[in-house]
């Protein structure tokens, strides 16, 4: 059994790892357990009562936090005239098309989102070995396969998050910095939860949102009261 180092310990005590804990409270608790000398990442995690094995059954999407996740995302664009202007204007670091196709095949990797015009998705199809693998390939569903690729730009800036079911059904994202105020990650939990909940499946049956807890990079795991993460 690995060895719980004396920062844990101290971490944990007064926890209570079965309790489910009201929203804010838990972020309090995430708060207090502050030990590190940086900006920890808050992240939340949902068990979904689904099996996403079945196509009826996959939950994916985006969500906008209203406070953003507080990281720089990097954005390429695939777009050609007046769109990859449009992305240059709106804050894309990198554009192109057959030019920047050559250089991720190349190596570079240096962007968090990717977002293609669809007349470009032929070019960003040759990449599919490249940016699968990392859940980089631009989709419809996501809004990153877009006509108006400024907007999605923006999006990408302003800390929209995108999820997807995992094979146990568990959805996982980062919803901010522990540097937070409470109330902004509070909103961008409720925000995160609610998206979750408009994405539920055709086919999911029983309880579909079963578990939801919060953690900080080297904090604890803190189960939440569903009923006070729900938006309001």
């Amino acid at each position: 059994m690995a060895k719980i180092s004396k920062r844990m310990k101290a971490v944990y005590e007064g926890l209570d790892r079965n309790k489910q804990y009201a929203l804010e409270e838990a972020v309090g608790i995430l708060t207090k357990a502050k030990k590190v000398n940086f900006d920890e990442s808050i992240e939340i995690s949902l068990n979904l009562g689904i099996d996403p094995r079945h196509a009826d059954q996959q939950v994916r999407g985006a969500c906008a936090l209203p406070h953003g996740t507080g990281k720089t995302v990097r954005v390429a664009v695939f777009a050609r005239g007046d769109k990859a202007d449009e992305a240059k204007a709106a804050g894309a670091d990198f554009v192109g098309a057959e030019d920047l196709m050559e250089q991720v095949q190349g190596g570079m990797m240096d962007f968090d989102r990717v977002i293609a015009s669809p007349d470009m998705m032929a070019i960003v199809g040759r990449l599919g070995k490249v940016l699968g693998p990392r859940g980089l390939m631009p989709n419809p569903k996501l809004g990153t396969v877009t006509p108006n690729v400024a907007d999605a730009v923006k999006a990408a800036k302003a800390g929209e998050v995108q999820f997807r079911a995992e094979k146990a059904g568990i959805v996982h994202a980062g919803i901010g910095k522990l540097s937070f105020s409470a109330d902004q990650l509070a909103e961008n939990v409720r925000a995160f939860v609610g998206a979750i909940q408009t994405a539920k499946p055709s086919g999911a049956k029983g309880t579909f949102i079963q578990k939801v807890s919060i953690s900080s990079t080297m904090g604890p795991g803190i189960k939440l009261d569903l009923a006070s993460a729900q938006p309001q």
